[in-house]
């Protein structure tokens, strides 16, 4: 088999977490389609249509990131995969102008000063980020895991080093509600899922990740008008699939919970934490993400 690799390497800051990002892209133990080690990990993913397998090792001051692609192409845009690791990163998120101001917080400041440099991961695509948040809607991250497994193994597109791709929009529009049902989505779930897929396919739902700045208001405009996708999906697959920092995901169990902690009042409903999370915009899912990791 003719393959293609390509290599860029990106400097990293002095407090970068390589521990939440490990994590993130370790949720599924079962090493599917990501495999983690102590200094890097790998990734199947789709690149134009081809699978390929997304290697990113740190180094103290450093990430080397490769991607092996299981053709060989005549034309490769290194800004595309440049611009891809450097958001899946948080390279482009700007958490040290927040920390600056919020640090002396008389109630987010403890909890910044425990975790400085926190970045949020980010998904390979922004369709991906899209089909994680509808999968977890209303249940448990180990159930929402279970399910994604089993879908990414359905469609079975796998890179020749051994890892799973996670299906791009073509191939979750050529299934059938039964074939998403069998995995475990929902009847509605299933149906949304259908209809984001043709929706990207017919261009009528533009997720393309490789905006400098993506359209954020259409995009969530767009997203609002599907049946089955609420504020938190939305407010969701833009962190995970852009890296925007000024969602309210105060619809997020976890995040309220974490609130509750921080202010010692178990009473806080869910306008309350949006209200809170007002405070801190344009970085309020950066906050809800600073609450996520109090857990």
């Amino acid at each position: 088999m003719s393959t293609s690799a390509y290599q860029c390497r990106l400097p990293l800051p002095e407090n970068y977490r390589l521990s939440d990002i490990l994590s993130f892209h370790g949720r599924d133990k079962w090493d599917v389609a990501e495999t983690v080690h102590d200094n890097y990990f790998s990734k199947g993913i789709i690149w134009h249509d081809m699978p390929a397998c997304l290697s990113i090792r740190f180094q103290p001051l450093y990430a080397e990131i490769e991607l092996c692609i299981d053709k060989q192409l005549k034309t490769f845009c290194s800004d595309i995969f440049h611009s891809m690791a450097i958001r899946m990163l948080g390279l482009n998120q700007s958490v040290n102008i927040f920390e600056d101001e919020f640090r002396e917080h008389a109630q987010l400041g403890s909890l910044i000063a425990k975790q400085s440099g926190l970045r949020v991961p980010v998904s390979a695509t922004a369709f991906e980020a899209l089909i994680w948040a509808i999968t977890g809607q209303k249940i448990s991250v180990s159930a929402a895991l279970a399910i994604r497994r089993k879908l990414i193994q359905l469609i079975g597109l796998r890179h020749s080093g051994g890892l799973y791709c996670h299906p791009n929009a073509q191939h979750l529009s050529d299934l059938s509600i039964s074939d998403l049902r069998q995995v475990g989505f929902s009847q509605s779930k299933a149906q949304t899922i259908l209809t984001v897929s043709q929706q990207v396919i017919c261009n009528e739902l533009e997720l393309s990740s490789t905006y400098a700045e993506p359209p954020i208001e259409h995009i969530r405009q767009q997203l609002l008008q599907i049946r089955g996708i609420g504020p938190w999906t939305v407010d969701y697959t833009l962190l995970r699939g852009y890296g925007w920092l000024d969602g309210s995901l105060h619809g997020d169990v976890a995040v309220r919970r974490s609130l509750q902690i921080l202010l010692n009042n178990e009473s806080i409903n869910e306008n309350q934490t949006r209200q809170w999370l007002e405070n801190f915009s344009p970085w309020r899912a950066l906050v809800a993400a600073h609450l996520w990791n109090m857990e």
